[in-house]
């Protein structure tokens, strides 16, 4: 054989004689045992090329395999954590083989080609064994087994040949081949286990294995948990989601759900049993604490999160080292002549593991090995970090919301826990609890690394390291000083913005008002007046962001300073090359963990904050406790119920006291069988309390008859809402029972959600046993945040015949008609505002819909007017609820309803005064009755009277018609817009769909940029480019420094062994020249801060400045069709990232390309041969990036789009607890949060996976970077053609880009979203203004005009858009001075539009209106509109005192104030408030009643004297005698003026001097109204006829 070979082996051997001679045996040739070493790597890639071609080729036909097939082996993470051992290896060895035959003079191929094969072979045994896992075929494994075997054999020879040689203990190679040893005796070993567990071989039933759940489940798309390692660590299974979100975007479909591990559901049980167990038995009150059990539930995954970071940072810290010897290396191999020492051991040159890294390409793979490992270490640290986080806010949200649905009533309505309160657990605390959590392992990691970078610095530096390490270390507290300030400085700016956004709110809520009144800028002025305040915080918060990056960027710089400085004081000279280079990456290094640092107390303080909060919340006051603690309450158990019911409340986790009660109740219950045969709930000697010691109820007897209607009444506030609440459990007792008889016949409606119920089975649950479920429809009106079916269906099944009696019953049917999409239009907080009476019929039709025995209605006419109360009267309660025999308990005020009650409750003084049917009352207390008697009466008469009845309800139903209307119109309208827009910007479909997406935003960017002023702009950019020259200058000068010093000193000394004068001088120089530079950086860091903060703040400034003065000369319909919500979005949530996240994440932006650029740039021009690694790189980063921002993009809006219904229901449980309580419907509320929280989870996860996936790409490409530009240092060095400081400097640039590069890209996606406000900000920009100037000037208009108040209207046409319609149609009319005009019609005829034309409102296209002879269209509007007065329909009071609301414009003496109070009848109720006209009006006029601000309304307009006044419809909402009054008021206090009244009820303008009517835009009938009512079939006489 050897003969044959001959050819092959003469490489192979190297071409000396006796390496082939086998005298001493075969075995102690070495280069036959090399050979033997191949022969496994060959069989193996024999066998396994043909199986993996053959299995690939099938692989295509077979598309993707679902993952459910992902199953994994035994010992699978411990099979790769081997192989890529193994792999690291081979690569040792192989290099050192290399390296020895470097040096050999011929080739040896044996040194370095089985290393080269065990290489080749390890990848492909994974390859080979991924295959197999994902097609679940462990058979083939066999031939894994069989390699393995055979590797140790041949390994294990050549480990014994290695030991018998005496001198081989100092050899790497033995080393490296007992380490192989053990590797492939470690993986034989995995392989046995798989055998033994899967029994796939020898035996005859190999085991039947299922997937984990998660993967049979097909929504499951998050694999993190499921891939195997090398997909774990690199989330290679994120590329088809993320590169697919360039075609589609990625919606809630796509991201599935979330792993059963992550569930909220899970977590929240494993953080509440580590919270319950604290709860010793011997101590059953002692208060857990949550940071023990936080640690118990989540505590493990935070220690593995630190190994890793332990490890990423000790890896970190190889960067330095390489770099200083590969400097080193370069240096002296240029000095010291090559000698050939070799050592031979088999006549074969061996290394020790000390020369191998004296060789620099060794260290530059070193290097890029351990950059790589350091990155992927980094990223799976924070990976699992957040991922906990997750998992323990999901937790907590769940912990929250269970402590929530059984906080005590009392709780919440004696202000002990608010609703903001509760709001900011789950908005703010959990989210920081969070952020802690992911922060943490830097609390430990960091010191760590802080100290092992100064004890390396000193081991560079020697003690003047300390000196730089000093100056890092004593300015981290300063840093944390501007931490704090800023967080102080942002709440402050925070109390301003809810303040200016208050205003903003207020002026858009009553901007009719504020145009008719020609007010709008004073308001205009107090908004920015506030605006002022929060810019001067702002301006604070600015310049302390900038203090904080400055730090930032100039500590590393005065480190390097001072260290070097003090070098040279102390060294007489300069630092040489490898440590100056060495010590500059190690400043670099140790930057971050101090900056972070400052950061991570700070969420510390805030978390422990946080934790105490949270604390409080979970020990306040629960619901029912009380119940249990006194012993003399009992709450019956349902008689004769399953013993299954008993066995099941009796759960482990619950204390002892409990189950006694559990035992003695079924006994206790049967002992009063008789009494409850006809009572639905009986309470007997009951005495309640709502917590505050203060007896609400007392001595209440009572008993409510099964099946009957029974009604209680009494005056306002005599405790008749609490006694229903009483009944519901909702109060605590004192003494006395509530007793619920057993409802046979009773729906089930406690299904709930198994899961929930078998988890926590705590005392409430076993509450729910002792009664039914309630209808309960609540005096305040509560919806859901869902469509109108679902709040009436609340959960049961929908029946669609039960669904129209109840809308009917409730009279619903033509408010659901106004609204866009019927009942499937979303009401509640964030959907379509309703009225009170709409709302409070939708809260009795759920009532009404539920299937229950038992129904308790509070006051539910309190805002309906007589007819809907009659009709809910008659068809909802009589018929509806008493046909199915349901007992009803209603409350009510309306006694003419008492005749239908079977029974009657009247209530006094919180105790009951009567109770029997309305005969017993008759005959036995007559007093009581005759009261009740002359107060119908007056409620009759009240009726005659009121003929107010459709008033309320109709002009409800009008307002939702306007909103929609135009609602409507304005969609109609975007939807052309977006057409065109997307027309604009390409005309090809295709390539609009893919390209939309990935462009940057460069228009809005140059808007935002100009609104910060051009000046601005330029400096910034200069002093960027002038600060980063300048630090590329100083390390550039340093690497010339040392390098000179270095080469002058080593001439020297061959020279004559001392140092002459003229380096000390040349040294100084040096140094001088290194310290002005210096300076100068530090001063330019702090001008760059300071000019991209106070850009992004004169940005902000002038945005939000042209914004308000924008809007708030709309034109109204401007406001008619954009919602509120969404105008006030743009002062809120945009400005709000206007003012504060885009100067940072521009700054950031900067800062990291630049530094990116400047580096890639220093190393191209140290070796322009790194050009060429360059391009290839910078395609891959191009589409990273690109792929990236979309996919970045799109999961931030899920996520932002999951928190908000998140929050909203929180919000709405904590409203409704008391609804939610009564139906029993607990759990499937606790459902829904749960979907709600993993939804949010969801696409939380999935962002951070993200940022994790674009983080290890480019991290990766970084160490690419510092390879190539290491390779292209040496290979170029080698032909001398630079010095050696310069490589040091190109490496240390090299590892900063590796930092930076992840920033680009993230901060370049998040400026992208936030650059998303600019745009909508400025889309409001380019609304038209109304015209405010006319054509004639302000002066040319007399002083007192409109004088007499003469009115011609010459053929009128006004439209509210030039889209739309005309709304009136040719009117002509002519109103004398003085005289009092009435207007009437239908709802929609055109009377509003009328008045608002005097005004010039709306759009006046043709004919004019003339007033004391001049044309309103010429006028400027502010004369015009301050000249004239109007009363609106609907009252606006602004916040501040009633001064301000009559006469916000201070022109006019109090006697005039005092006067128009008096004619708006208020005179007297105004003194009588504390502060008189300077009393406080809250928000919205909260604190007066309706009619209060109606007249207050009237004052108003009676303050500015003007001779023409308008009242549109203005006398809605006042009841009749002050009607009456008014009404002979504004007949004589107005005499001598021009009254134009628009009328709801006909009567208020018979008394008028003309009439007019019309109908759809055009005047029917125009006369005195003596002169129509004569008409009989006229349209006038018809209104009369129905009014009377």
């Amino acid at each position: 054989m050897e003969q044959l070979d001959g050819g092959r082996a003469l490489s192979f051997c190297g071409n000396n004689s006796t390496a082939y001679s086998v005298k001493n045996g075969v075995l102690n040739n070495p280069c036959f045992v090399d050979a033997l070493n191949l022969v496994p790597h060959v069989f193996l890639l024999f066998i396994t090329f043909p199986i993996l071609f053959i299995g690939w080729g099938s692989q295509s036909s077979k598309v993707q395999i679902h993952h459910n097939t992902w199953l994994h082996f035994p010992g699978h993470n411990m099979r790769w954590i081997l192989t890529f051992l193994l792999l690291l290896v081979h690569v040792c060895e192989f290099s050192e083989g290399i390296v020895c035959n470097m040096v050999m003079g011929t080739n040896h191929l044996h040194l370095f080609m089985p290393a080269f094969m065990g290489f080749v072979a390890a990848t492909t045994s994974v390859v080979y064994y991924h295959n197999i896992e994902t097609s679940n075929f462990p058979k083939l494994l066999l031939v894994l087994f069989i390699y393995w075997v055979l590797a140790f054999i041949t390994k294990s020879i050549k480990l014994w040949k290695f030991a018998e040689d005496k001198g081989a203990a100092q050899y790497l190679r033995l080393y490296i081949t007992a380490l192989l040893v053990i590797l492939y005796g470690l993986l034989m070993a995995v392989e046995i286990n798989v055998i033994r567990v899967r029994k796939y071989v020898f035996f005859a039933n190999p085991q039947k294995v299922k997937p984990p759940e998660d993967l049979q489940d097909l929504g499951v798309r998050f694999l993190q948990p499921f891939v195997n390692l090398l997909s774990k660590a690199t989330y290679w299974w994120m590329n088809p989601l993320i590169i697919g979100a360039h075609k589609r975007p990625i919606e809630l479909k796509k991201i599935g759900k979330l792993p059963i591990a992550m569930r909220a559901l899970t977590n929240y049980l494993r953080l509440k049993d580590a919270y319950e167990d604290q709860r010793t038995p011997e101590d059953p009150d002692r208060s857990p604490s949550i940071w023990r059990s936080m640690y118990r539930a989540f505590g493990r995954p935070i220690l593995l999160s630190s190994t890793f970071r332990y490890l990423a940072d000790l890896l970190g810290f190889a960067g330095p080292l390489c770099i200083s010897r590969i400097v080193q290396q370069l240096n002296s191999e240029k000095d010291v002549p090559e000698g050939n020492t070799t050592v031979t051991h088999f006549e074969n040159y061996h290394m020790s593991s000390y020369e191998l890294l004296q060789n620099s390409s060794i260290l530059a793979v070193l290097l890029f090995l351990a950059l790589i490992l350091q990155r992927t270490f980094l990223q799976a640290s924070y990976y699992v970090t957040i991922e906990t986080g997750i998992n323990m806010r999901g937790a907590l949200l769940a912990m929250i919301y269970n402590k929530i649905l059984r906080l005590s009533t009392s709780n919440m309505s004696m202000g002990e826990m608010t609703l903001g309160q509760i709001n900011n657990l789950v908005a703010i605390e959990t989210n920081q609890l969070m952020w802690f959590l992911f922060l943490c392992p830097n609390l430990w990691a960091m010191p760590v690394q802080i100290v092992m970078g100064i004890i390396l610095l000193r081991h560079f530096m020697g003690s003047s390291a300390l000196v730089g390490a000093a100056v890092i270390v004593l300015l981290a507290p300063v840093q944390y000083l501007i931490a704090t300030k800023l967080a102080d400085t942002q709440k402050i700016t925070l109390e301003h913005s809810t303040d200016r956004v208050k205003k903003t709110t207020e002026i858009l809520k009553g901007i009719k008002l504020l145009k008719l009144y020609a007010w709008e800028n004073i308001f205009c002025d107090s908004v920015e007046e506030t605006r002022g305040k929060e810019l001067t915080s702002l301006r604070t918060f600015a310049f302390y962001t900038s203090m904080s990056i400055f730090m930032n960027a100039a500590i590393p710089i005065a480190a390097v300073l001072a260290t070097f400085v003090t070098y040279h004081i102390l060294n007489k000279g300069g630092p040489s090359p490898s440590q100056a280079f060495a010590a500059l990456s190690l400043f670099h290094i140790l930057v971050t963990p101090l900056f972070l640092l400052s950061t991570v107390v700070r969420f510390a303080v805030k978390a422990l904050v946080s934790v105490q909060k949270l604390g409080e919340f979970l020990q306040s006051d629960e619901i029912g406790d009380d119940s249990w603690r006194n012993g003399d309450i009992s709450v019956s158990f349902e008689a004769g119920k399953k013993p299954m019911g008993m066995t099941k409340a009796i759960n482990r986790k619950q204390p002892m006291r409990y189950q006694m009660d559990n035992y003695e109740q079924p006994t206790r219950r049967q002992m009063r069988p008789s009494e409850t045969e006809d009572v639905a709930v009986k309470v007997t000697g009951g005495s309640f309390t709502w917590g505050n010691n203060l007896l609400t109820l007392s001595d209440i007897n009572i008993r409510i008859p099964t099946g009957q209607l029974t009604m209680i009444v009494g005056q306002v506030g005599c405790g008749k809402s609490s006694l229903l609440l009483a009944m519901l459990g909702e109060m605590q007792a004192i003494e006395g029972g509530v007793y619920w008889s057993k409802q046979p016949d009773c729906e089930v409606i406690h299904e709930g959600n198994i899961s929930w119920s078998e988890a926590e089975e705590s005392d409430e649950d076993i509450r729910s046993k002792n009664r039914n479920s309630v209808a309960y429809a609540a005096q305040k009106s509560w919806l859901l945040n869902a469509t109108v079916e679902e709040n009436i269906t609340f959960g049961s099944p929908f029946n669609k015949q039960r669904y129209k009696a109840v809308i009917d019953a409730c009279s619903l049917q033509p408010d659901i008609d106004l609204l866009p999409f019927g009942d499937q239009t979303e009401i509640g907080e964030r959907g379509i505002n309703l009225s009170g009476g709409q709302r409070q019929r939708i809260c009795v039709a759920r009532a009404l819909y539920q299937n229950t025995n038992i129904v308790f209605l509070d006051d539910p006419f309190s805002a309906l007017d007589i007819h809907l109360s009659d009709h809910l009267m008659q068809e909802g309660i009589l018929k509806f609820l008493q046909d199915d025999k349901r007992t009803v308990v209603l409350v009510t005020h309306k006694l003419q309803y008492l005749i239908h009650a079977d029974w009657i409750i009247a209530m006094k003084d919180g105790t009951v005064l009567r109770e029997g049917t309305l005969k017993d009352i008759q005959t036995h207390d007559i007093e009581l009755y005759d009261h009740w008697k002359t107060l119908m009466n007056r409620q009759d008469q009240g009726l005659e009277k009121d003929i107010q009845q459709d008033s309320q309800t109709t002009l409800e139903r009008k307002t939702l018609r306007r909103a929609f209307y135009s609602r409507e119109a304005k969609n109609q309208i975007d939807d052309e817009d977006e057409e065109e827009e997307a027309e604009e910007e390409d005309d090809d479909n295709f390539s609009t769909t893919t390209n939309r997406r990935s462009k940057i935003p460069w228009k809005v960017c140059w808007c935002y940029l100009s609104s910060g002023g051009f000046f601005m702009v330029f400096l910034m950019i200069f002093s960027k480019l002038l600060k980063h020259s300048v630090i590329v200058a100083i390390d550039y000068w340093l690497a010339n420094w040392t390098s000179k010093i270095n080469n002058s000193a080593e001439t020297d000394m061959y020279i004559n062994g001392t140092r002459p004068t003229n380096t000390a001088v040349q040294d100084s120089y040096y140094l001088l020249v290194f310290i002005i530079l210096c300076a100068a950086g530090i001063t330019l860091c702090l001008i760059t801060s300071l000019t991209v903060e106070f850009l992004g703040l004169s940005a902000a400034t002038n945005l939000h400045h042209n914004l308000l003065n924008k809007i708030i000369h709309a034109p109204i319909r401007f406001f008619d069709i954009t919602p509120l919500g969404q105008i006030l979005n743009r002062f809120s949530a945009d400005t709000n990232i206007i003012d504060q996240h885009i100067p940072s994440t521009l700054e950031s932006l900067t800062r990291s390309t630049l530094l990116c650029l400047s580096g890639i740039g220093v190393i191209a021009s140290i070796t322009p041969i790194f050009l060429v690694a360059l391009v290839p790189l910078a395609v891959a980063f191009y589409f990273i990036q690109k792929y990236f921002r979309v996919a970045s993009k799109d999961l931030q809006d899920l996520d932002d789009s999951t928190q908000l219904p998140l929050l909203c229901h929180f919000s709405e449980t904590a409203e409704g607890l008391t609804t939610i309580r009564a139906f029993r419907h607990e759990a499937r509320f606790k459902q829904r949060m749960l979907e709600l929280t993993d939804t949010n989870n969801t696409a939380y996860l999935f962002l951070s996976a993200a940022n994790r996936w674009l983080e290890v790409r480019t991290d990766y490409l970084g160490a690419v970077i510092v390879l190539a530009a290491a390779a292209a240092s040496i290979w170029s060095f080698h032909y001398g053609l630079h010095p050696g400081g310069l490589v040091g400097l190109g490496l240390t640039y090299a590892l900063t880009v590796t930092n930076y590069l992840n920033w680009v890209v993230r901060n370049l996606a998040d400026l992208e979203v936030q650059m998303a406000a600019v745009k909508k900000v400025n889309s409001f920009l380019s609304t038209e203004s109304e015209n405010y100037e006319g054509s004639m000037d302000a002066s040319q208009v007399p002083e007192n005009w409109p004088q007499d108040g003469e009115i011609k209207i010459q053929g009128l046409c006004v439209r509210y858009d030039p889209m739309l319609k005309p709304v009136l149609k040719h009117v002509n009319a002519y109103i004398k001075p003085g005289q009092k005009v009435g207007i009437c019609g239908r709802t929609g005829s055109g009377k509003s539009s009328l008045s608002l034309a005097f005004f010039n409102m709306v759009d006046i296209f043709e004919g004019k209106i003339i007033i004391d002879g001049i044309d309103i269209c010429k006028l400027p509007l502010q004369t015009l509109r301050s000249r004239l007065s109007i009363i609106l329909q609907d009252p606006v009071l602004f916040s501040g005192s009633i001064r301000f609301n009559l006469d916000p414009e201070k022109m006019c003496t109090d006697d005039r104030l005092w006067e128009a109070l008096e004619i708006a009848q208020l005179k007297n109720m105004v003194k009588a408030l504390p502060g008189g006209l300077d009393a406080v009006v809250t928000e919205g006029g909260e604190n007066f009643s309706v009619g209060q601000r109606q007249l207050f309304c009237l004052a108003r307009a009676f303050v500015r004297k003007s001779s023409i006044f308008i009242m549109d419809e203005a006398t809605a909402s006042i009841d009749m005698a002050t009607e009456n009054i008014l009404q002979k008021v504004v007949m004589t206090a107005f005499a001598d003026r021009t009254v134009v009244t628009i009328a709801h009820r006909v009567h208020t303008i018979l008394t008028a001097d003309l009439v007019i009517v019309m109908k759809r835009g055009n005047i029917m009938e125009y006369d005195k109204p003596e002169t129509l009512l004569e008409q009989e079939d006229g349209m006038f006489a018809s209104f009369v006829k129905a009014d009377m």
